[in-house]
């Protein structure tokens, strides 16, 4: 059947990828060199009974890859978040993360990472995040590559109106606790956020010259490798205060 126009809505809620469409109880995005492993993993995820992503439907008659559409709404910008709310993201993170360990997918790896779950790619319903959605940048990893960036994006802050270090520390134990997070692993959750602050740096001078395609302005881009140096510079200084409240 011909689309009409009042069936499609644009979704500019991501950073990554344009002319992401819904389409009734759809989700379409243009194809991409990630199409394939995506529709693996998302695939993976289904049969291994993981609820809180999209489903891969295929592609439709444009070439777009083609989701199953997430009820509820993700948060257009970052802010603080409830203890609650943070458990519940951790949570899902290490439910994500065990339906990848073992599987072809992640290799030699642990697990396969999403590598962007920020608040912004979460699919909230009743106040709680319920789902991860875009998984274009997802690849075979160590789970602190997810959780050392939501540590940085659920917990941390270094605006002057942000809650106190002290508060952010508690809410990084907060998440370290609710995916399980133990051992080795645990004692250099704060190196993890660090080298994500960091990462996110170098990813947006990599657009800035030009290397990645990114839908954003060039003020944007500076803004953003600005924002990642305050925030890698505001961990840094509480280094302290974030392990002590991990022992």
């Amino acid at each position: 059947m011909p689309e009409t126009d009042d069936e499609v809505v644009p979704l500019r809620g991501g950073r990554i990828t344009s002319g992401v469409v819904r389409i009734d109880d759809t989700v379409r995005r243009p194809a991409s060199a990630a199409s394939p492993f995506v529709a693996s993993l998302l695939d993976l995820l289904e049969s291994r009974g993981f609820t809180g992503a999209p489903r891969y439907l295929g592609r439709d008659q444009d070439g777009r890859d083609t989701f199953s559409y997430l009820p509820g709404w993700v948060p257009p910008k970052f802010q603080p978040w409830t203890d609650a709310q943070v458990a519940a993201a951790g949570a899902l993170a290490r439910a994500m993360h065990d339906a990848t360990r073992g599987s072809d997918l992640a290799g030699q790896h642990q697990v396969v990472c999403h590598h962007d779950l920020g608040p912004n790619n979460a699919v909230f319903q009743d106040e709680m995040p319920v789902a991860f959605i875009d998984f274009d940048m997802a690849a075979p990893g160590s789970p602190l590559e997810d959780i050392g960036y939501m540590s940085w994006l659920w917990c941390l802050s270094s605006k002057s109106e942000a809650p106190s270090v002290d508060a952010q520390a508690t809410q990084v134990r907060v998440l370290a606790d609710a995916y399980g997070l133990a051992g080795p692993e645990r004692a250099v959750l704060v190196d993890a956020m660090l080298e994500r602050q960091a990462r996110n740096v170098r990813f947006w001078a990599e657009v800035q010259v030009g290397f990645k395609a990114v839908e954003a302005t060039a003020q944007q881009i500076s803004d953003r490798i600005a924002w990642s140096r305050r925030e890698h510079e505001h961990t840094a200084e509480h280094r302290k205060v974030f392990e002590d409240a991990l022992k």
